[in-house]
């Protein structure tokens, strides 16, 4: 038993990318804790760089649209 088991920890895991010429769009699980009530189907906010939109999806699942890099 190592330490992160121990702890509780495990590793998210990897987040879907896809890229769709000068646009991107991730997927991936939210592990964030909203200090807020969300919705439970779909919330959507500003990401945390600019030009970015976050869409949460059954408070499970994070879409993140943005500019590639």
């Amino acid at each position: 038993m190592d330490a992160n088991t121990r702890f509780g920890f495990f590793p998210a895991p990897h987040n879907l990318r896809i890229r769709l010429g000068r646009r991107e769009l991730s997927v991936r699980r939210d592990f964030r804790k909203r200090f807020y009530s969300v919705n439970p189907l779909l919330d959507c906010g500003a990401g945390i760089e600019r030009g970015h939109l976050e869409i949460l999806v059954l408070r499970r699942w994070l879409l993140v649209l943005g500019k590639a890099h």
